[in-house]
């Protein structure tokens, strides 16, 4: 096999000789260059298998570097060397093109790591072993413009070291986008920590992000590693990114800024190589419009985003994923596969799915508990009723002198009172508990206090009703 090459420019000799000496160590053959000038000619008469670029050079900048490379040499992986503190230029460079970015003092045990992150990707697409990765057609389901599109994307932010914000509705499957940008990059093989930002206590989010010491605090027993830790050299997703408390962001934009962590207790900082994906459902430029989360993270987090289309946008993909879906619950119930009847499917393709994926999925489960064999009529289906739009009010009219007040109105009946007032009381139940459910993300305590009775009595509300 042949010897891989480093192009490294820098009008800095300490910088250069610094890298020819690190890089030579790990069997790498290097070229050092201080100009644009020189660079554009080294590209031009070789192949790099990595480079590494100063973002101030004597006759250009190293933006112009990155650029040059992703037009014209799209498989050699470009990191940009950044001064100490200076994220905003790094943060550009990654916007242009750039894998990731380097810190001047170069910390020579982080650069390694991301060379061989770098080399393992440039291998990759060099020998095509990336079409080996696991394929986002298997898993993420759907034939839609839009889908597509969200594949292609994948594709292409699996190849950088970019932060991803992911953008979405509850349910639309952040989570499994976040998956696949870990599994088809050169992490792969590293871990991947999804944590929901939501989930823990603030008192306790330092101690879960960073780990502590043992005596750091009353109950600290032992060391324990934090999240970053346990991510190192993979990924960490932050689901539910708005939820952070505002001393919290301030802590992960440092952690994200410095790649490095400092546990509770600990004196000295530990340098962490993990890649940060980001999701939630909130809307969160509104959430700095108004002050409830930090400018400064939101842009340290979107340095690129990617938004996944809810269902109801995408409609033609419901087919496709009822059916996947029904595989899925056969394969683990060990039972025949469900078979949805036509007026089932229209129904479905017509419904709104205000929690996407996630909804169908649990109105698959309750429905195959609820048909006769394997065929899903629609009344196995239970869909939430839709409100009806109220009529528009007639002209008022002036009122006679001396005549009695207008009655108010009797509202009709529903179609659903034509079983009885049982029914009836019953159906509205059940369409009230499950708004509150989805709208809670079926969280059934949540969805409890929503609906202002006990935990318990929604349990037996829902074993009366045939809720799952």
């Amino acid at each position: 096999m042949s010897q891989q090459t480093v192009l490294v420019i820098d009008d800095e000799r300490d910088i250069r000789e610094l890298l020819t000496i690190t890089l030579g160590r790990m069997d790498l053959l290097v070229d050092a260059v201080g100009t644009v000038t020189e660079a554009r000619r080294a590209l031009a008469e070789r192949h790099y298998d990595l480079c590494f670029t100063d973002m101030r050079l004597p006759d250009g900048t190293g933006h112009e570097v990155v650029e040059l490379i992703s037009a014209e040499h799209p498989d050699t992986p470009v990191a940009m060397i950044t001064a100490y503190g200076n994220v905003d230029a790094a943060v550009n460079a990654l916007k242009a093109g750039a894998f990731d970015f380097v810190s001047k003092p170069v910390d020579i045990q982080m650069l390694r790591r991301l060379v061989r992150t770098a080399l393992r990707l440039a291998e990759e697409r060099r020998s095509g072993h990336a079409a080996a990765k696991p394929d986002s057609n298997e898993r993420l389901i759907g034939e839609s413009v839009a889908m597509q599109q969200v594949r292609v994307t994948i594709t292409k932010l699996a190849r950088n070291q970019a932060p991803v914000y992911i953008a979405g509705e509850s349910g639309v499957g952040k989570e499994l986008v976040a998956r696949l940008i870990h599994e088809q990059g050169p992490r792969a093989t590293g871990p991947f920590v999804p944590v929901n930002c939501g989930a823990i206590p603030s008192e306790l989010m330092e101690s879960e992000f960073f780990g502590h010491r043992k005596g750091s605090f009353t109950g600290a027993v032992g060391d324990k590693e934090g999240l970053f830790q346990a991510a190192h050299g993979g990924t960490l997703f932050l689901d539910e990114v708005a939820e952070l408390p505002l001393h919290m962001q301030v802590k992960l934009l440092r952690a994200i800024q410095e790649k490095a962590v400092r546990p509770i207790g600990a004196r000295e900082e530990v340098p962490v190589d993990v890649r940060i994906l980001s999701a939630t459902h909130k809307n969160l430029a509104a959430l700095v419009e108004q002050g409830q989360f930090r400018q400064d993270l939101f842009y340290r987090i979107n340095v690129i985003e990617l938004r996944v289309p809810p269902l109801r946008e995408r409609r033609g993909d419901v087919p496709l994923l009822a059916n996947f879906v029904l595989r899925q619950l056969a394969t683990k119930s060990g039972g025949a596969t469900g078979r949805l009847l036509p007026p089932a499917q229209q129904a479905l393709e017509a419904y709104d799915f205000p929690g996407n994926v996630r909804e169908l999925e649990n109105i698959l489960e309750r429905a195959m508990a609820m048909c006769d064999g394997e065929q899903i009529d629609v009344s196995d289906l239970m869909l939430p009723q839709r409100t009806p739009r109220a009529q528009e009010p007639a002209p008022a009219m002036a009122p006679v002198p001396g005549a009695a007040p207008a009655a108010a109105p009797i509202p009709a009946a529903p179609p659903s009172a034509n079983g009885g007032l049982d029914d009836y009381i019953s159906n509205l139940e059940r369409t009230a508990i499950i708004k509150a459910l989805e709208e809670s993300r079926y969280n059934k305590t949540a969805a409890a206090k929503k609906l202002g009775i006990t935990f318990r009595a929604l349990r037996y509300k829902l074993k009366k009703l045939g809720i799952d």
